[in-house]
């Protein structure tokens, strides 16, 4: 339920990058963890027994400059400089933006908690969090249908990294029922299509131990 985790997942996906994944629980600081990423912070890539490359827009631009470079017209990065520009806003927007005002609070209340001992901050959800986190996410829903409404993609003409980190991040909240579909039509027609994409079909056919999506979740055509 890592939403940088699932970004960087889709983006591999996208170029055909097969990733092998470790489940890291992160409350738990893990002292081998605490050595590859001393932020105790996801996701962290580790290629051909290489340093760790550590965050989530830093691990998307190592892929693009690895794999997208050489992509051609499938790149996931804009050639000209400005329209890389709103790519990375956009990207950043919603892999630390959105997470540091909706994703991490509602994961770590609804699910996180439910893993976590009380040394490690387990127990009841706190309902405050969850509603102040749901009151950020219609802003950002709204902006997402705003973006959706006046671009093709929400960067721009074509599809690019920003989506795959938009939906990463909305996919977390959608499984989670959290998500008003109904408000933003516009929106919920750019995630259909984001969500068709192959690379997005191993993030749809997973679940959570104890907590089952809602059930439109898996659902394309919702």
């Amino acid at each position: 339920m890592s939403a940088t985790s699932r970004y960087i997942r889709l983006l591999a996906g996208e170029y055909g990058e097969k990733l092998d994944l470790v489940e890291e629980k992160p409350w738990e600081r893990r002292r081998e963890f605490l050595a590859m990423n001393p932020a105790a912070t996801l996701p962290v890539l580790i290629e051909d027994d290489g340093p760790p490359i550590v965050g989530g827009v830093i691990v998307g631009e190592y892929i693009d400059e690895t794999r997208g470079v050489f992509s051609r017209d499938k790149r996931l990065m804009p050639e000209k400089p400005i329209e890389r520009a709103e790519v990375r806003r956009l990207t950043e927007w919603f892999v630390e933006k959105f997470d540091q005002e909706v994703t991490r609070y509602l994961v770590r209340e609804r699910i996180f908690k439910l893993e976590m001992s009380k040394e490690d901050g387990g127990g009841s959800p706190d309902a405050s969090a969850i509603r102040a986190a749901r009151t950020n996410s219609r802003h950002h829903l709204r902006y997402v249908g705003w973006l959706a409404e006046n671009r093709n993609w929400l960067a721009g003409s074509r599809m690019s990294q920003a989506d795959l980190a938009a939906a990463a991040a909305l996919s977390v909240l959608d499984y989670l029922g959290e998500i008003p579909w109904e408000n933003e039509p516009a929106a919920k027609e750019w995630y259909s299509r984001i969500k068709s994409r192959p690379s997005f079909r191993p993030l749809l056919s997973e679940k959570v131990r104890g907590v089952p999506p809602v059930r439109h979740y898996a659902d394309l055509d919702f």
